[in-house]
């Protein structure tokens, strides 16, 4: 029997079923019991003899392990399983290149959400809206860098961007003369807590096509209990009531709706059962990221039963599935066939490297999260200089150079997580946020068993 080394992969079961997946090249499969049983064997004695191997196997008969062996060897020698890792033929992200901008429009805000890393809009600074002048010269950055890239993205953010319109419909105009000029195709978002999503703000995205991110949390006493105005009051109704029109206008088209769940609604599939009631189909649920000890603070204690509500959810996605209502939740996204990108893979996102976030008076940072930490100011739009120090640093920083993901079998899922969350919760970006680790790896799960469950209803 030739010796197959077994290696680089990660195998689990769920409701009897196994899932095998070759970590290198995300391939996955489903294996039948006696497949699952001679990896382990394996795993353990790769030298093992087929005599050995079947003797340890004996509740199997001889044939159905030599099959299980043959067909592992044939998915080896095909390059499907046990592959080797070679992180250095991985390409890597142009760093010379910017190709999404995170714009801070305004530093103010009509909500005072408990959890807010932005400090109620102003991120530790003033409250105060970007003028045009910044603002055209923040595009006229991403035209410049983005070159010779025709596709590139700006984020309208805060605080809440919606605070100010007037600015944002010049500027828009001013993105669509540049896309001519420069032949790009510059894609536009807007994420808007919706307290200020008014018939005029609906028809100011929906006439320019600008996709959106909606905030709400789940259910009224979740949401009411975490975003309130900053008079106090409660929100969902309002923004409910302004979502449903906006949507509607729209078809239901070009937005997700982001949620975020904390200690104090662990039970956060019952928010998104409510979202999804309510008719909103594009869903993200986030779990809060939060230093301090506070009432919604979520610690490793919580662990447990968030991945039980994980698989609540799992369990609930399929089941809308089956019954020809299907939705789509953000964290159980995943392409098997063509992605993610190899530079997403090694890298996560671009912070730092091909996306920057410019706050209202033209100050450049890694990425929104950073924003108003001077000791991460990468430079300003008006000089047009990135700080390479500081943008080499975010370049270098990879899965492969965290201790914690080089034995990580989701490692390519989310090439290394966060460096906001690392630097917020460890003071290092190149030490992952250990809980948001954890909930990838379930969430990852939730992912290839849903994935496999439908290839399995297409047979």
């Amino acid at each position: 029997m030739e010796n197959l080394k077994v290696q680089n992969f990660y195998k689990f079961t769920k409701n009897n079923i196994n899932i095998l997946l070759d970590i290198p090249t995300s391939t996955v499969h489903v294996i039948d019991d006696v497949t699952s049983d001679v990896i382990d064997c394996l795993e353990q004695n790769s030298a093992i003899s087929e005599n050995q191997l079947s003797k340890k196997l004996n509740y199997y008969t001889s044939e159905e392990v030599k099959s299980a062996y043959n067909e592992l060897l044939g998915l080896y020698q095909q390059g499907h399983i046990f592959n080797d890792e070679k992180p250095s033929e991985l390409p890597r992200p142009n760093k010379d290149i910017v190709k999404a901008m995170c714009l801070h429009v305004a530093h103010d805000c009509n909500m005072r959400c408990k959890y807010c890393f932005a400090s109620s809009g102003n991120f530790g600074g003033k409250s105060e809206l970007m003028d045009i002048k910044t603002a055209k010269k923040a595009i006229d950055f991403l035209v410049e860098k983005s070159n010779p890239r025709k596709n590139c993205e700006v984020d309208f953010f805060g605080g809440e961007p919606l605070l100010n319109m007037g600015m944002l419909e010049e500027l828009v105009n001013y993105i669509k003369e540049q896309e001519v000029i420069h032949d790009k195709n510059i894609r536009m978002t807007l994420t808007t807590n919706g307290l200020a999503l008014n018939e005029m703000a609906q028809e100011f995205l929906n006439k320019n096509d600008i996709a959106t991110v909606l905030s709400l949390d789940g259910r009224e006493n979740v949401n009411n209990n975490m975003r309130k105005t900053d008079k106090g009051q409660e929100t969902y109704s309002t923004i409910v009531e302004n979502y449903k029109a906006f949507l509607q206008k729209r078809k239901h088209q070009n937005y997700y709706l982001r949620g975020t769940f904390t200690k104090e609604n662990l039970d956060f599939c019952e928010d998104v059962k409510h979202i999804v009631d309510l008719g909103f189909k594009e869903v993200s649920m986030e779990p809060v990221v939060e230093e301090r000890q506070t009432s919604y603070t979520i610690t490793n204690r919580d662990l447990n039963k968030i991945k039980d509500e994980y698989w609540n959810l799992t369990e609930y996605y399929l089941k809308k599935y089956e019954e020809d209502l299907p939705f789509n939740f953000f964290h159980f996204n995943i392409n098997l066939e063509g992605g993610p990108c190899s530079a997403k893979r090694v890298s996560g996102c671009g912070a730092g490297v091909e996306y920057v976030a410019v706050s209202p008076n033209g100050d450049l940072y890694p990425c929104h999260q950073f924003v108003g930490d001077e000791s991460f100011k990468v430079g300003d739009v008006y000089n047009k200089e990135i700080d390479s120090s500081i943008a080499d640093t975010f370049f270098n920083t990879t899965m492969f150079s965290k201790d914690a993901c080089r034995t990580c079998w989701s490692r390519y899922f989310c090439g290394g997580g966060c460096h906001a969350n690392a630097h917020q919760i460890n003071g290092n970006i190149n030490k992952p946020y250990n809980l948001a680790c954890e909930l990838q790896k379930v969430r990852t799960e939730c992912s290839l068993y849903i994935e496999a469950i439908k290839a399995l209803k297409t047979k």
